[in-house]
């Protein structure tokens, strides 16, 4: 079977609309919790670490962005959570 028969299978069987509704939520929801970490969290563990999102570490001739990084793992965790939760819920109702 090639490839494209299996992708146009797929469209067929699966509800794509849902999927796609799915991502553009997520996507939206990424934006909130950054917003979240960067205004809300951000400020309270900033004084604890000593630096906040503009933080680097001159590597060399570059730059590693400290702050960044770690909004940006918090953000991913908390994401995470959010769909575990979520699909927790989604496999007890089924």
């Amino acid at each position: 079977m090639s490839l494209w028969k299996e992708f146009m299978d797929f469209i067929k069987k699966q509800n794509v609309l849902s999927v796609a509704l799915g991502l553009i939520v997520g996507f939206a929801a990424k934006d909130l919790v950054n917003s979240l970490i960067a205004d809300l969290i951000a400020p309270i563990y900033e004084p604890y670490l000593g630096f906040g999102p503009e933080a680097t570490i001159p590597i060399g001739l570059s730059e590693f962005n400290v702050g960044h990084f770690i909004q940006s793992f918090i953000s991913f965790l908390v994401v995470l959570f959010v769909v575990f939760i979520i699909a927790k819920k989604v496999v007890k109702t089924k």
